[in-house]
């Protein structure tokens, strides 16, 4: 942040640095364990009197002497450069914070350098005793080389007290010191063997080949046992927080941890057919490919080492994007570019934002990503993404991605980012589309109140049923519709009628139909499978559903039609891609593919792979959901709770959008299914749904309650919006405890307040969906329609498709019976307020 930006783009992410470290790192561990296997090689040639021995050891320190002093000699220089370059701030800390220990390392490897030219060009010219201390004074030297370094390196990944004292022997003898220093050290070993290997096969007397090519094997094979048991050391010296973070919560580092693994048995099978009789070009073959594989041992390490340290630089002082973690509140709060020293772009505007997105970028997302490269590319990570959906991951980055640091900077400066992440990137327009929607007329049945008979009320249980649509993959809902009706036999005292009556419906005109069963006063038509696209090509949510009422003879005594609102609309493809040409969004196998892949990375799960097997993912068969009676997993959250638990770490700040992104309730989208009065009246999700935040957090506290710890992890970062802490959210269950209309409508006079939020209806029966009015005859929603969809209600593919029954029967679009006009059941004006207080007056709206 306070140094200019080395732009690599490409090179970026840090493939410079990996390709220069990984081979240094390698060939530093080769010069401390090379010189004990010089000086112990040269002995053995001594006390066996073998001149073949000797010539071999004279040999293998030249290509010793080659390999460490100019390939690591080189490489160790370029890593100085790179670093003071990639991360100059970084660097500077580590100089001022060990100076001393860099000085005494430098002094060791000056002692290094100059004990190993005299180590070579004294071979058979001093004595062998004084050779020998020599060879012993470097190997000496550059074990302690690796003793300062080890203390620098491991103080990034573990500080220890440092944190609190800045003490310099805090920070040096930090808590992973000892064990890194003894991994370090029997791992330099084994390569010092395979190193050995190199000029052993090349020996051509077969009888010395085969001697030093398995005293090489030694080296590899003998310090095994003790290299696992220091490995299980440092893995118990990490801080538990980072053994988690390691080896659970950061998928990235998986195959890193198995590439180690599996390189570690083909070390060790490698060794162990080595010290077998080889022809001389198979053991160079085999030779060659283990220190190929020595290479990716050594570079597995090094990146979950490296990974460990995330989202830090220096672990809980520094972030990977230099800021310190003391500034980056007042980072966030102020701003990037006006916390950066080198920027042009001070103020965003919007001439200027597609320039400060590629500034931020570069300060904040740089570090660590690449523009096309091979290794961490930006363009393949926010490839999903639209400009919401971007917006959005810059919210929750660091919530469930522990190698992410959380986003510095202001709203606006996100949203610069997001663009030039999505648009100009991305090559993807912000714009939002606006759904096309052609209204069409429909024909309301016959009902005539001087003769009727009947009247006949049906209406769906849910305001709207969404559905996953028909990808290959994942069957999240299945969009079944419930339909519920009541037959009204008309008089002075009206009468609700089952016996003897058949309820029968058909659905836009026969394309399917069926039977209602009769309940306790009440028909009912359960699940019944309808598409949005059952029209024929074009998207219809709120197909016509027509009910007949006739009576055992088959005559029939009345007859209405109700919408059965269905939407495969699904605002998946905002961060999970596979978003089509046109709307409405819908669930494509490319957006189920993502999801799949990002709940098998996060979870450890293989669902992608049984889902392309041709098992579909029903995600009830895991996650109880009350709505469709699954049980689902006990030991893990309800579909609800984890759904909104985990998206709602994304979702903050954004108010009714969060809801609609992903149901079809946005204005622009191709079902606009928040249809009802409210809606007229400029009501939104959140005023009794609470914020993302608060539905999500009253879910969670309820899977607490029930012994689910796991919805600890995703209320960890959850923050209320319109309450001072989480401890003031009610718990609830879903789709059992809901907000009551009467939470504002109290004693059913107009609202004082417009939040419905926090207090819960008690049980099934106490829905709005299931309740009757005072005389437990007619259900609420037969006079009221639908949830989100209340009289009067504005269909947007026709204002009055959701509102034929009213105008059948009393020829307006409000509720049945509003404005005095109880003769629609009870043929007489009433004085009593029969089915709720308030209702003999005029509509208030």
């Amino acid at each position: 942040m306070n140094y200019p930006v080395w732009q690599l783009d490409f090179f970026g992410g840090g493939l410079l640095i990996a390709c220069i470290a990984v081979f240094h790192v390698y060939i530093s561990h080769v010069a401390v364990g090379g010189g004990r296997f010089l000086v112990l090689a040269e002995i053995k040639g001594l006390r066996e009197d073998d001149a073949g021995i000797l010539a071999f050891v004279k040999k293998h320190t030249l290509f010793f002497l080659l390999v460490t002093m100019v390939a690591g000699g080189l490489t160790g220089v370029a890593i100085w450069f790179t670093i003071a370059l990639l991360n100059p701030a970084a660097t500077s800390s580590l100089i001022h914070t060990f100076v001393f220990a860099w000085a005494i390392e430098w002094v060791f490897f000056l002692a290094e350098i100059v004990a190993l030219f005299i180590y070579y060009y004294t071979f058979g010219r001093m004595d062998n005793r004084n050779h020998l201390i020599i060879g012993w004074i470097y190997f000496g030297c550059a074990w302690m080389s690796l003793f300062v370094i080890n203390g620098i390196i491991d103080y990034m990944l573990t500080p220890g007290a440092w944190i609190e004292t800045r003490n310099f022997w805090d920070g040096f003898f930090n808590p992973t010191f000892w064990p890194a220093l003894f991994f370090r050290t029997f791992i330099a070993l084994m390569i010092a063997g395979l190193f050995g290997l190199v000029t052993a096969t090349n020996i051509k007397d077969d009888t010395l080949r085969i001697k030093m090519v398995r005293f090489c094997a030694l080296w590899l094979l003998a310090p095994f046992a003790l290299f696992l048991a220091s490995a299980w050391w440092y893995i118990s010296a990490l801080p538990p927080e980072l053994q988690g973070l390691i080896f659970e919560r950061m998928p990235e580092l998986t195959g890193f941890i198995q590439a180690f693994v599996v390189c570690s048995v083909l070390l060790i099978a490698g060794g162990l057919i080595m010290a077998v009789k080889l022809p001389q070009k198979a053991s160079r073959t085999l030779t060659a490919l283990m220190l190929i594989a020595g290479l990716i041992y050594m570079g597995a390490f090094e990146f979950v080492r490296e990974g460990g340290r995330k989202p830090y630089i220096i672990r809980d002082y520094m972030y990977s994007t230099s800021i310190l973690k003391a500034d980056q509140d007042r980072v966030t709060e102020k701003g990037i570019l006006q916390s950066a020293r080198w920027v042009k772009n001070r103020q965003i505007t919007n001439d200027n934002q597609a320039e400060a997105g590629r500034e931020i970028f570069n300060l904040l997302c740089l570090p660590c990503h690449s523009i096309g490269g091979p290794i961490n590319d930006i363009l393949t990570v926010t490839a999903p993404f639209d400009y919401f959906g971007m917006t959005a991951i810059l919210d929750g980055l660091d919530s469930f991605s522990p190698y992410m640091p959380p986003f510095a900077g202001v709203d606006r400066e996100k949203e610069a980012l997001a663009l030039f992440l999505t648009q100009t990137l991305g090559g993807k327009s912000s714009d939002v589309k606006v759904a096309e929607i052609k209204p069409l007329k429909v024909e309301i049945p016959l009902f005539q109140m001087d003769y009727s008979k009947y009247v006949l009320l049906a209406w769906s249980d849910m305001g709207m049923n969404m559905t996953s649509g028909n990808n290959a993959l994942i069957d999240l809902m299945p969009g079944n519709v419930t339909i519920k009706a009541q037959l009204v036999r008309r008089g002075k005292t009206p009468e609700i009628v089952t016996d003897q009556i058949i309820l029968s419906y058909e659905i836009d005109g026969g394309k399917a139909s069926g039977t209602l069963v009769a309940g306790d006063g009440f028909f009912i038509g359960e699940q019944i499978s309808i598409s949005p696209w059952s029209a024929g090509k074009d998207f219809q949510p709120y197909p016509l559903l027509t009910v007949f009422a006739k009576n055992a003879a088959g005559h029939e005594l009345a007859r209405t039609k109700v919408v059965i609102p269905v939407s495969s609309e699904i605002g998946c493809a905002s961060c999970h891609g596979g978003r089509p040409e046109t709307n409405p969004i819908v669930m494509t196998d490319a957006t189920a593919e993502n999801i799949l892949t990002a709940h098998d990375k996060r979870s450890h799960t293989t669902l992608l792979a049984q889902a392309k097997k041709g098992g579909k993912i029903r995600c009830q068969d895991c996650h109880a959901d009350l709505l469709s009676n699954d049980k689902g997993d006990p030991n893990l959250l309800t579909l609800s709770a984890s759904l909104h638990g985990f998206h709602a770490n994304y979702l903050v700040n954004k108010g009714a959008e969060a809801c609609t992104v992903c149901h079809p309730g946005a204005e622009t989208g191709a079902t606009r299914f928040f249809r009802g009065m409210h809606n007229e009246l400029a009501l939104d999700c959140t005023m009794c749904h609470g914020t993302m935040a608060e539905h999500a957090l009253s879910l969670l506290k309820k899977e607490l309650e029930n012994g689910k710890n796991r919805a600890d992890r995703l209320i960890r970062h959850l923050k209320p919006v319109n309450f001072a802490s989480v401890d003031e959210i009610v718990p609830r269950s879903p789709w059992k405890n809901l907000p009551d209309c009467l939470n504002c409508h109290e004693d059913f006079e107009a609202p004082e307040s417009m939040d419905a939020f926090n207090s819960w209806t008690g049980d099934m029966d106490s829905l709005y969906r299931n309740r009757r009015e005072m005389s437990e005859q007619i259900f609420c929603a037969a006079c009221h329609n639908s949830p989100h969809a209340v009289y009067r209600a504005t269909n947007p593919y026709g204002e009055n498709r959701d509102v034929m029954q009213p105008l059948q029967y009393q020829g307006s679009p409000l509720p049945i019976g509003s404005n005095f006009n109880c003769k629609v059941c009870h043929t007489i004006d009433m004085e009593d307020e029969m089915h709720h207080p308030n209702m003999l007056r005029e509509f208030r709206n």
